[in-house]
């Protein structure tokens, strides 16, 4: 295998990066249907990030296996890698790549039952920074920040 690349995310990455996000969440989550939600998801993609989100994508041999979406101020909305690679470079990669797009401070919300992502932003320089409800699931979420 090569290294992993980093480049700017493209339109002719839509299919991927949203088949990408409904494999993802639906091995973290594999109580929640998320197919019944890749029409949702789709219109947030282009309605919400795309269009205000700067998007790095992460490939191995030509193949995505990863993105982050960092806004204008700094949230991290999507921080999403291929299950097949958990443990490898590319989260950390991609999270050091959000954190030179916004160099005055990242913030972000992950679910609060999701500990192995939680262990990782900590891992990676992120506080906790107070409890949230997600606005679209309803669920509790942690607030993390990086600071420079």
């Amino acid at each position: 295998m090569s290294a992993l690349h980093l480049r700017p995310y493209a339109a002719s990455d839509e299919a991927v990066a949203i088949d990408l996000w409904h494999r993802t969440w639906q091995q973290a989550y594999p109580q929640i249907d998320f197919a019944a939600r890749l029409q949702w998801w789709r219109e947030r993609w282009l309605k919400d990030l795309v269009p205000k989100a700067q998007i790095v994508v992460a490939e191995q041999d030509g193949a995505l296996v990863g993105f982050v979406t960092v806004d204008g101020e700094g949230y991290l909305d999507q921080l999403v890698v291929d299950p097949a690679h958990w443990g490898s470079d590319a989260a950390r990669l991609l999270v050091d790549e959000a954190k030179r797009l916004s160099p005055s401070g990242v913030t972000l919300l992950v679910n609060k039952d999701n500990a192995r992502a939680i262990r990782f932003y900590e891992r990676n320089g992120f506080a906790h920074a107070g409890d949230d409800v997600n606005p679209t699931s309803g669920r509790p979420v942690l607030k993390m920040v990086w600071k420079a």
